[in-house]
């Protein structure tokens, strides 16, 4: 491989839609015989929006959430014959959400209020807040939406939603405390769909799941819980280029701020790939890459387009310019290196950057 070439890309995001596909059968066969919808809201978590709804859609996936009209618009384009839910944004163009067919998702009394003057026949979702203290009508609101008849009598309402805070931790109380305000409010409108559930929420039984479960990290390898594997498929492998490699003596400083010194002679790869790229800063002396089924530990700080890793204790042949080595998936777990950027797997995945190139394959 040339690495002066300019059109090798300097790394590569894969994106494994037979593993995406495997989840989402395997989130099917769980919420049974409840239905699961795909949360693809921030560009599906920067994996691309327009191939990976096109394959759970080819898989028999009806339902989306986004979060913006315009993502909305873009999936229509591509899908014109499944539900698109908007979670924020839609109340304000009623005109986009009539013409692309988008349900918006109605957070607020004012939502509400105003979805109804517009006097649309499409459907809506209305959203409750049951104890994440975020979106939702809380229970005054629903009180005063009750008392409303006018307000309900011009809105289509086909699905009640709420979202739970906890659900990655099992035997936390609130979770039974907003399943029981959830029910009560239910009660309500008993004629309306369910929505509850979303990664986590869907592996904690079907009381916690609603008519339609909502799984993001799920469907794209990322483990639900911390203390308990779910049997997913990795969708994700980030791969840098190998820039230069080079030998150094004991006592030689990497990166800026000599934040990293080798404390015996070492070899040094630096690779095509840093923060500019979504790969967080925090790992610095930190991450680690894999090749040849090996970790190699990165040293010093990340830069805006580089990162550097030690390569030493790799045999044989080892790391040549032009090379790829793994810093994200394949043998670095998502968890594993959240953990180290004193992060969350969902802010790695949406964190990578557009100039990323990504491939879909499977």
């Amino acid at each position: 491989m040339n690495a002066a070439d300019l059109n090798v890309p300097s790394a590569r995001l894969h994106v494994d839609l037979g593993a995406l596909g495997a989840n989402y059968a395997h989130l099917v066969r769980v919420a049974a015989p409840n239905a699961v919808a795909a949360v693809v809201k921030a560009d599906a978590y920067g994996l691309g929006l327009i191939p990976i709804a096109s394959r759970l859609a080819g898989l028999g996936c009806n339902a989306f959430f986004v979060t913006t009209v315009d993502e909305g618009v873009r999936l229509r384009k591509t899908l014109p014959g499944v539900k698109i839910f908007v979670l924020q944004g839609a109340v304000c163009a009623p005109a986009q959400c009539l013409t692309a067919s988008l349900i918006p998702v109605l957070s607020t009394l004012q939502d509400v209020r105003e979805w109804a003057a517009v006097g649309v026949s499409i459907p809506t979702a209305l959203q409750v807040d049951t104890g994440i203290t975020r979106a939702g009508l809380g229970q005054t609101d629903v009180v005063q939406l009750l008392s409303d008849a006018s307000a309900r009598a011009a809105l289509n309402i086909c699905l009640l939603l709420t979202h739970l805070a906890c659900a990655d931790e099992p035997e936390q109380p609130l979770n039974a405390q907003q399943l029981a305000r959830f029910k009560d409010i239910r009660a309500h409108f008993p004629d309306l769909q369910t929505s509850i559930g979303n990664s986590a929420g869907l592996f904690l039984g079907p009381d916690f799941q609603g008519d339609i479960v909502r799984p993001g990290i799920a469907l794209y390898g990322g483990q639900p819980f911390a203390e308990r594997r779910v049997a997913l498929q990795g969708v994700v492998r980030l791969e840098a280029r190998v820039l230069q490699v080079r030998d150094i003596p004991a006592g030689t400083c990497v990166g800026y701020g000599a934040a990293w010194q080798a404390r015996a002679p070492a070899r040094i790869a630096t690779l095509d790939l840093g923060y500019a790229d979504g790969y967080p800063r925090s790992l610095g002396n930190r991450g680690f890459a894999v090749a040849a089924g090996q970790r190699l530990p990165v040293v010093g700080r990340i830069s805006m387009d580089m990162t550097t890793i030690d390569i030493t204790s790799l045999e044989g042949p080892g790391l040549r310019e032009g090379d790829y080595v793994d810093l994200l998936g394949g043998g670095v777990p998502l968890e594993e290196a959240a953990l180290l950027a004193g992060t969350l797997h969902y802010e790695l995945l949406t964190g990578l950057a557009a100039r990323l190139t990504r491939v879909w394959h499977g």
